[in-house]
Order: structure tokens, then C-alpha cells, then sequence
């Protein structure tokens, strides 16, 4: 598949909640497109570990106990988004997460001549989400991924991969605390949507389906977006 047809660096936004597929689906975009992705976590460690201005500064506020501001964050960004690699574009995953973050983003894209080529929502029913996440669990010995519905081991209580016979579950994985995630996504997000909607960049997928079958809706959405 082609990458973009324009010599201006693409900018994509996944939005979605815990659990949708958001790291799984910008894995699959940035290898069909040659695109790379960022999440806001991985950039402030990555900047913490180079000792860049920007991260040296995160540090400091972190190490005070305190969050990160949004200029902190768009200065690690925009050195990210400087890089080589980044020469076809980004997937950001996890950021803009506020209207305001969105609009110290748009600031950040008008500087270099870049902008919002699509922010695609996808589109999940809670109640199936809670049953997806609180049914997730791993082998404890090289972190295969198990569920308790949907992908058991073909022989029970013994890992497929590896054979160990120890398995875990991440403790906010269970339905009580998934369903507090979920809402406080939806009241955080519900502005974003509209943010992008207002841009007409807002892009719309159904994320409750087979993994392939979200990934080639995704892939059309962002070959037209990009072309």
C-alpha cells in the first residue's frame, strides 16, 4: 500500500477507550503506512532518558509528584515529531486527551505547515467492553495473552506458548473498575469529538468487530485521509 501522496507529514489521532484496540490498530496503520506511533507515556520516557531540555523538565515534575503540563508535552512532541522517522507521518495514541491539548496541538502543526489529516473514534458498546477487559488474563511466564471467552488455553490451566501453568490478571481489570474507565473516558472525549467534528476531520469506525476487519476500515479511512 502506498504511503502518503503529499510531501507533508500526515497527523492521525486514534481516540477510543481502554481496551478497543487503539495500540494494536496504530501498529498495523504505521506498518502499512510507514508511519510512526506516538503515546504520550513512551515520549516522556523516551525524553526523561535522553536528558533532552523538554525531558529534563518532565523529570523534574515528576519526580516532584506532580502532572506533566500540556507544554511539556507539546515540547516533547514537537521534538519527536522532528525526527527522522517521522518524515511520512504519526499516529498519536493517547494524545490530545482535552479541547485544550487539541488546540496547543493545532498550534504546534501551523508552525511547521502540518495539520489534523483525521481523528478517527473507535466506536465501542461499553457493556462488551467491560466483559473484553475484565475477562483478560496473561501467562505469568512470557506474558501470553489469555480470556476467559474468548481465547482459553487448548489445554486448561497450562499455557499454549510455554507450557507454565501460572496465569495473572492486572487488578483494575475487573468489571467495577473497566466501567469507571469507561465513563470517565466518554466525559472526557465527548468535547474532543465534537472539537474534530467542528474541523471536519472527525472520522467514525465500528471497533467491536474481528481485529482484521477493523484494520481494513481503518486503512481505507486513512488512505483517503492521506491522499
Amino acid at each position: 500500500m502506498d504511503a502518503a501522496t503529499t510531501t507533508t507529514p500526515a497527523v492521525l489521532i486514534l481516540l477510543g477507550p481502554p481496551g478497543a484496540g487503539k495500540g494494536t490498530q496504530a501498529r498495523m496503520l504505521g506498518e502499512a503506512f510507514g508511519l510512526v506511533q506516538l503515546s504520550t507515556g513512551d515520549l516522556l520516557r523516551a525524553a526523561v532518558a535522553a536528558g533532552t531540555e523538554a525531558g529534563l523538565a518532565a523529570k523534574a515534575v515528576m519526580e516532584a509528584g506532580d502532572l506533566v503540563s500540556d507544554e511539556i508535552v507539546i515540547a516533547i512532541l514537537r521534538d519527536r515529531m522532528a525526527d527522522p522517522d517521522c518524515a511520512k507521518g504519526v499516529i498519536l495514541d493517547g494524545f490530545p486527551r482535552t479541547t485544550v491539548q487539541a488546540q496547543a496541538l493545532d498550534g504546534l502543526l501551523a508552525e511547521t505547515g502540518q495539520k489534523i489529516n483525521a481523528a478517527i473514534s473507535l466506536e465501542v458498546e461499553d457493556a462488551e467492553m467491560v466483559i473484553r477487559i475484565s475477562g483478560r488474563y496473561t501467562c505469568a511466564g512470557c506474558g501470553e495473552g489469555y480470556h476467559d471467552r474468548f481465547k482459553t488455553p487448548a489445554v486448561e490451566g497450562k499455557c499454549d506458548k510455554c507450557g507454565h501453568t501460572e496465569f495473572s490478571r492486572r487488578a483494575d481489570d475487573n468489571a467495577e473498575t473497566v466501567a469507571a474507565r469507561l465513563g470517565a473516558y466518554h466525559a472526557q472525549t465527548a468535547p474532543l469529538i465534537t472539537y474534530y467534528d467542528g474541523h471536519g476531520v472527525l472520522q467514525r469506525t465500528d471497533a467491536m468487530g474481528r481485529i482484521d476487519d477493523i484494520a481494513r476500515d481503518l486503512q481505507q479511512i486513512v488512505g483517503d485521509a492521506m491522499s
